[in-house]
């Protein structure tokens, strides 16, 4: 039997190397890789999202880019990669909460629903015909008196994490977090990191505009998108303090 060249392994069918690798599965990562940076950080009384934006045109009404997402009332997702790729997942993901409250008559734990779309994520590795998803999704809520927060691949694999984040400024973003995270934070101060964060990454370019934040909420048992009158004050403060630093350095 003759043997596929080196080239055919990532080609349209998800196949392995003779090396192990999945070539495609590699190339929605870098999908992920060139998206916009995306943040999760668990505190004591709940799960604060942040994504930027990333506006590429002034003419562009900022509303219509979405970044965050509502599963359910108590789970809510943010995403970096291929838009149109997270919307199908969001989609199933809402679906599968809904089955969940039909058939059990109690809302879907967090775990139960990032592995749900992970195994979604995982068949379209699997079958011939079909590509694997060009985007992460980290999935946040609040289940019974817990709070959680999940990162899920295109390959499909899942880890559950403290603080984390996906796109093109993670390595950025996880060295800041791993020096200044501490599990005792509360929303406010989750926000205000994953702000600083951001305006590191967005080299100062950070307003109302391409910012956007979900808090789950662990006292009111939901998920909600801040509107923007509640985030800006948070966006002054960063940038007050940013801009402090700097003239204390010079």
């Amino acid at each position: 039997m003759q043997m596929m060249p080196q080239m055919g392994y990532d080609r349209a069918i998800t196949v392995f190397s003779p090396d192990g690798r999945l070539f495609q599965v590699e190339y929605a990562r870098e999908a992920v890789k060139r998206g916009t940076t995306a943040i999760g950080i668990k505190a004591r009384d709940g799960v604060a999202l942040l994504v930027d934006k990333r506006l590429t045109s002034r003419l562009l009404e900022g509303g219509s880019v979405e970044k965050i997402f509502q599963l359910d009332d108590h789970i809510g997702a943010a995403t970096s990669g291929l838009v149109a790729d997270a919307r199908v997942l969001i989609d199933r993901g809402r679906l599968e909460a809904q089955i969940n409250k039909i058939v059990y008559d109690e809302p879907i734990d967090i775990g139960t629903l990032a592995k749900k779309i992970c195994d979604f994520k995982q068949a379209y590795t699997q079958i011939g015909g079909l590509r694997p998803f060009g985007t992460a999704l980290l999935i946040a809520g609040v289940y019974n008196g817990g709070n959680y927060l999940f990162e899920t691949d295109p390959s499909g694999a899942l880890l559950e994490y403290k603080a984390t984040a996906i796109g093109s400024g993670r390595s950025m973003v996880t060295e800041l977090l791993e020096q200044q995270y501490k599990e005792d934070l509360v929303l406010e101060d989750a926000v205000m990191l994953g702000l600083e964060a951001l305006y590191k990454v967005t080299e100062g370019k950070l307003d109302i505009t391409t910012v956007d934040a979900g808090l789950a909420e662990l006292e009111k048992k939901q998920f909600r998108i801040l509107k923007a009158e509640e985030l800006e004050p948070y966006i002054k403060k960063v940038i007050e303090k940013a801009e402090s630093e700097t003239e204390s350095e010079g």
